[in-house]
C-alpha cells in the first residue's frame, strides 16, 4: 500500500486503526482481535477452513489477479495440525487485496472494504 495515510476510528471505547490508499480502505483486524480476545494471532484464524474459503470466494469476485492454484493448495492443507499461514504470505501466495500485512510500529493485519 503505497502513499498510505492513517488515521483511526473509536469503536465501543476502542481505536481502530484505518489506512487509506489508492486501491481504497483498510480497517485493522489486529486493533480488533487485540481488542477482543488479547492473544488471538491472525494466522490462528487463517486456519480455519470456513475463513479460507470466504476469503477464496471474496478475492474471486474482487480479484482479477487472485492466484487460484496457491490457493487450491492452501485450501487443501487447511484444517491439517501442522498446516499455519500468516496474513503476509496468504497475500504473497495468492495475490490478495484484501488482507494486507503492514510491518513498523503500526503495522498489523489490514482488512479492505467488503471484506
Amino acid at each position: 500500500m503505497t502513499k498510505e495515510k492513517k488515521s483511526s476510528i473509536e469503536v465501543q471505547g476502542t481505536l481502530i486503526s484505518v489506512v487509506s490508499s489508492k486501491v481504497g480502505d483498510y480497517i485493522s483486524l489486529t486493533d480488533m482481535l487485540r481488542a477482543k480476545d488479547g492473544e488471538f494471532f491472525i494466522s490462528d484464524w487463517l486456519r480455519n477452513r470456513n475463513t479460507v474459503e470466504f476469503l477464496g470466494i471474496w478475492e474471486s469476485v474482487n480479484n482479477p489477479n487472485f492466484n487460484y492454484g496457491e490457493f487450491a493448495t492452501i485450501k487443501s492443507q487447511v484444517g491439517l495440525n501442522s498446516y499455519k499461514i500468516s496474513a503476509k504470505e496468504w497475500s504473497e501466495k495468492t495475490n490478495a487485496i484484501g488482507l494486507k500485512a503492514t510491518a513498523g510500529r503500526y503495522g498489523g493485519t489490514f482488512a479492505g472494504r467488503g471484506l
